[in-house]
């Protein structure tokens, strides 16, 4: 697979020949079995025999294998990402609290004042000038929304969105793969010391209480900062494309667009059906075989080899969405998804990720309704890696011409 992701659709496409699932190579030699087919993955992510935790279910890992490439930190981490069984529910119930439906919309308030301030900022560049969508609206609204949650100071933000920056980036030397887990574990560290020495009513400062809850310790020292790394990283990073890719689907198929300035379609149907069609993470590695499972085609997974969860090509499989999967249509009637997930490891930030798209797109398109690309379609570039699906920058034009 290509680790800069410059064909992802038209990459699943191809592997969909092999059957519904087919054995590929990832950066660094790593191989795992892509899924193509909607139905086997969605029976997969709720599979008994199918784990998220290396170091019991992943030879190769156990071997010590990998350690040092760009998968340390999406599999050599140690939270509910990276876990099962009882392990991953014990994990889970402690960050489960943050994302509660009451604190979700609790933080409306926040979001909206967020998203004026941007769109206040963005208004104020002189007519016909360029703006950056991602860097301007897109990457820091969820940013702001994430810090203010778990009480990240302003000067820390930057640092922060760099490192998930990094861990995207499937290409990562080893190296640079060991600088990153190095810095993982300074920043966070230097985090978690902050709320020891001045706890607030952040979400930060309620986990590193768990930690150091003297009735038994919660957390484990090295739980506590890969949990943070997990919920903050993904908290954001995921937002930043699902605004990103609606804006660009949008602007790219003006009837659609059309359809939803004149109420005809809600925006609800603009966010499933860009979740569908590209979504913020098009491949989730690793799950892991713990035992033999047989596909419907005949092939079989074998016991300890990886899995790669494809939501990209699962959101346009023909199998599920017909002939037409490949095509964006905010009117589809059956938008059924996987792109948070399915089953335990359901993502517990689809609703706040949810609400700060519902209130950044209507708004933006209120404030700007002449809103246009600045550049061909064909000249935006992808972020290159095959994890996150969105694009690098996206310029447009807030205002038509005159």
């Amino acid at each position: 697979m290509d680790p800069a992701g410059r064909a992802i659709h038209a990459e699943a496409d191809s592997l969909r020949g092999s059957g519904p699932a087919a054995l590929v190579e990832l950066p660094a030699g790593i191989q795992a079995w892509s899924v193509s087919s909607f139905d086997l993955l969605k029976q997969l992510l709720t599979d008994d025999r199918v784990s998220k935790d290396p170091r019991r279910h992943w030879p190769a890992w156990q071997r010590g294998e990998f350690h040092d490439t760009w998968i340390r930190s999406w599999v050599g981490v140690t939270n509910m990402f990276s876990s099962y069984g009882t392990e991953h529910r014990r994990l889970r119930k402690l960050v489960a609290p943050a994302f509660t439906g009451r604190r979700t919309e609790a933080m409306l308030p926040r979001v909206e004042r967020i998203t004026g301030e941007l769109l206040d900022a963005m208004a104020a560049l002189p007519r016909g000038e360029k703006a950056d969508l991602r860097s301007a609206y897109a990457h820091p609204l969820p940013m702001g929304v994430i810090c203010e949650l778990f009480g990240i100071p302003d000067e820390q933000r930057p640092g922060m969105a760099r490192l998930v920056e990094k861990i995207m980036d499937t290409s990562a030397s080893p190296e640079e793969a060991a600088r990153t887990a190095e810095e993982v574990q300074s920043t966070f560290g230097a985090l978690v010391q902050l709320k020891r020495e001045q706890p607030g009513e952040d979400l930060t400062s309620v986990l590193v209480s768990a930690r150091d809850d003297e009735t038994g310790s919660k957390l484990s020292e090295a739980e506590l900062l890969d949990t943070l790394l997990l919920v903050i990283g993904a908290g954001h990073e995921t937002t930043v494309n699902l605004i990103g890719n609606a804006v660009h689907a949008l602007l790219t198929h003006p009837a659609q667009l059309e359809l939803v300035r004149s109420g005809e379609v809600p925006w609800n149907d603009v966010i499933e059906e860009t979740l569908r069609w590209a979504p913020s993470i098009a491949s989730l590695p690793l799950r892991y075989a713990v035992e033999d499972i047989a596909l419907p085609s005949g092939a079989t997974i074998r016991q300890g080899e990886a899995i790669l969860a494809t939501y990209a090509a699962a959101g346009r499989d023909p199998g599920r969405h017909g002939a037409d999967a490949g095509q964006f249509d905010v009117q589809r009637t059956d938008v059924e998804h996987l792109s948070f997930g399915h089953g335990v490891h359901f993502c517990l930030g689809a609703p706040l990720a949810r609400m700060e798209a519902r209130t950044a797109l209507p708004a933006l398109f209120e404030r700007f309704p002449e809103l246009s690309l600045a550049v061909p379609p064909e000249e935006l570039e992808q972020v290159e890696s095959f994890i996150a699906h969105g694009y690098r920058t996206l310029p447009v034009l807030l205002h038509g011409p005159g």
